[in-house]
């Protein structure tokens, strides 16, 4: 028995008594990696800025980086809320950005341009990461392309429309006669 999955289980309901694999795809999987990559990264970014731009030679932008930062975590949430597709997107398109700040500080003059070549390997590599990451989401959730989806065939009412206007007569007849008898 999985003591984990019955402990807040109420009295009246059924029990686990095993548990199988994930309903997870492998591209759920990976969004919600990358999600919980960019929350600490943001978190670090945002924290140690002064850090990370000593070790790139970028001092002076730490207020850039804070804002990067905040950007990857708010990217991060997106990517673990129900809306995963916009927040992988959003990665996308922060690694533009990250790769375009990288290159600015990819000059002879920066004597930390060795580190700033490896975090361009390492930005791009993730970058990779996030194009997969996105486009397996969003054709696993997306919505299929073609024409627009018709409900014409359905009523609303889960026993139909005939049955649905006999309960409304019966009803309103009820009423009337009730009001008869007491008027």
């Amino acid at each position: 028995m999985n003591y984990l999955s019955n402990v807040t289980r109420s009295a009246g309901d059924p029990k686990v008594l095993s548990t199988g694999p994930s309903s997870l795809s492998a591209a759920d999987r990976l969004g919600r990696s990358l999600g919980w990559f960019s929350i600490g990264l943001g978190l670090a970014e945002l924290l140690a800025p002064r850090a990370i731009t000593r070790a790139l030679g970028m001092q002076g932008r730490e207020t850039l980086v804070r804002a990067y930062g905040a950007r990857e975590i708010g990217s991060g949430f997106l990517s673990l809320s129900v809306e995963k597709t916009a927040g992988l997107w959003s990665r996308v398109a922060g690694d533009g950005l990250d790769i375009a700040t990288l290159l600015s500080a990819y000059h002879p003059n920066n004597p930390k341009r060795g580190n700033v070549g490896m975090a361009l390997a390492m930005v791009v590599g993730v970058a990779v990461l996030d194009i997969v990451g996105a486009q397996s989401v969003t054709t696993r959730h997306g919505r299929q392309r073609g024409g627009w989806r018709s409900y014409s065939d359905r009523s609303g009412f889960p026993q139909g429309l005939a049955k649905a206007r006999g309960a409304a007569v019966s009803k309103l007849d009820g009423r009337l006669s009730g009001q008869a008898s007491t008027g």
